[in-house]
């Protein structure tokens, strides 16, 4: 389980949490969960997303059971600098859509004393590092892994298996277009053998000479 930091005044720096893992594994509802209780303590919270995230809303970052925080959209992660400036905690979500500069913002936000909560997939679906997500789990604090379950075999899933037919980096989807899968789920998903277009001279002995 995760325990908030405590502010040192003395040391007047902050730090940058991250929160990865696939689709449907909780990770925006980790997120309100902290920021909500860091606005509980009266503490300035400014919630950003990529504007490009319209799914449930255009103005609200919202989970997949419903949970929602007010948050600003951004077109870049350069707006972030700007937008954050007197807050005591900023929270990211999506940051795998974000342009590589989120990684040296959140290091000069968390620099100047804010702290930096930030979600986001940590593979796309080929199962590759998914833009700056590395970056940013690697000069992190603190990162917590989240998994959904498997909806094939019950079994923990950090894959996001697309079912769509698109080899677009970014498609915005839900249960339809994604599903999570465990490890051995996702290999058979991603490697079962190509179906074989057979003749109908192949097929039917009666017409081979």
């Amino acid at each position: 389980m995760f325990l908030e930091n405590t502010v040192n005044a003395k040391e007047q720096f902050g730090w940058i949490e991250v929160i990865c893992g696939s689709m449907f594994s909780g990770k925006t509802e980790e997120l309100i969960r902290r920021l909500k209780r860091a606005q509980f303590a009266k503490q300035k919270v400014e919630i950003f997303k990529p504007a490009i995230d319209t799914r449930y809303h255009d103005e609200k970052v919202v989970s997949h059971d419903a949970n929602e925080i007010r948050s600003t959209p951004v077109p870049a992660a350069a707006n972030i600098r700007i937008l954050a400036q007197g807050c005591q905690v900023v929270g990211i979500d999506e940051a795998q859509f974000f342009d590589d500069e989120i990684v040296t913002i959140c290091n000069d936000l968390a620099n100047s004393g804010i702290r930096v909560i930030v979600a986001g997939l940590d593979m796309d679906f080929k199962g590759n590092p998914f833009g700056p997500m590395p970056a940013l789990m690697a000069t992190a604090e603190y990162v917590t892994k989240v998994h959904a379950v498997c909806t094939r075999t019950g079994n923990l899933a950090h894959y996001s298996h697309r079912k769509a037919a698109s080899d677009k980096l970014v498609l915005l989807g839900e249960t339809e277009e994604y599903e999570p899968l465990s490890r051995a789920a996702y290999y058979h998903a991603t490697h079962a053998p190509a179906p074989q277009n057979i003749s109908a001279s192949e097929s039917d002995p009666k017409t081979t000479p």
